[in-house]
């Protein structure tokens, strides 16, 4: 699990409550129903007026596996195509249908099976392709939804602090209220931007990046099941495979094998 998106959210509400905290108010005076119910429920009512009830649906069900997400580690599945494709070099492509019962990864699984199976490499490229395609797409409509989510909240922060001063305009000839009730119009400001900006933009933004992350990793897959598939040196089919990697992910390879020419001399 990567916990840096639910860690990123508490950190920032901790940091916006302590400065109402340091500022001498009550994080408390914060909690209002109605410019809680205004901006939250508006906000998600606006975003499914925009959006198809499916969207909604599968955008709020992605949060708890998005949260929990771990990040993927395209490395580690260079490793194991690497194994198996000298694996394949010296027994053949069949004598990997009991190691491909063992992998977790689906993408690889379904894949390496359909390769064993003698699907046409260029078949197995347009199947596996059609996949990527489809993941990719999904993602962008949720994270497209939250950031709609992120881009409503405040205009509607707004409307409820507009409400809240014809209110104020309302009952003018009690001045000595008038200093609470405008403090309280603003509240509305604030939950539309705290929610935009500590919640729905970084979810919509965690939920690319995840997705970026994946696809790049079935991408590496995709080429090593083609290559694993022709037959290619496992020594080529790695180095080709590390290229595509971001560089965070191979210098650690990179590192290790200074190491040891360094011990070699």
């Amino acid at each position: 699990m990567d916990p840096s998106g639910i860690v990123g959210i508490v950190v920032a509400l901790v940091a916006i409550l302590g400065a109402q905290a340091l500022e001498g108010g009550n994080p408390a005076s914060l909690i209002l129903p109605g410019p809680l119910l205004l901006v939250w429920v508006g906000t998600i009512g606006a975003g499914m007026a925009g959006h198809t009830l499916a969207d909604s649906k599968g955008a709020f069900a992605r949060i708890p596996k998005v949260m929990r997400a771990k990040a993927p580690d395209p490395g580690a599945t260079v490793d194991t195509v690497i194994s198996l494709a000298d694996r394949a070099r010296r027994e053949g492509l069949l004598a990997l249908e009991d190691a491909a019962r063992d992998i977790d990864d689906d993408f690889l699984k379904s894949g390496l099976q359909a390769a064993i199976d003698g699907t046409d490499p260029e078949d197995l490229r347009m199947i596996l392709e059609d996949r990527i395609t489809t993941k990719r797409t999904a993602d962008r409509v949720h994270s497209k939804y939250f950031s709609d989510l992120g881009g409503y909240a405040p205009t509607l922060g707004i409307i409820g602090t507009v409400i809240a001063l014809v209110h104020v305009l309302e009952n003018l000839a009690n001045p000595g209220e008038l200093g609470s009730q405008i403090a309280v119009a603003f509240l509305a400001t604030l939950w539309g931007l705290l929610s935009a900006n500590v919640v729905w933009l970084p979810l919509a933004a965690r939920i690319k990046r995840l997705s970026d992350q994946e696809c790049t990793q079935m991408e590496v897959t995709l080429e090593g099941l083609i290559a694993l598939q022709a037959g290619a040196n496992p020594r080529l089919v790695g180095e080709r495979l590390r290229s595509m990697l971001p560089s965070t992910k191979a210098e650690p390879k990179t590192t290790k094998s200074k190491g040891k020419q360094e011990k070699a001399a």
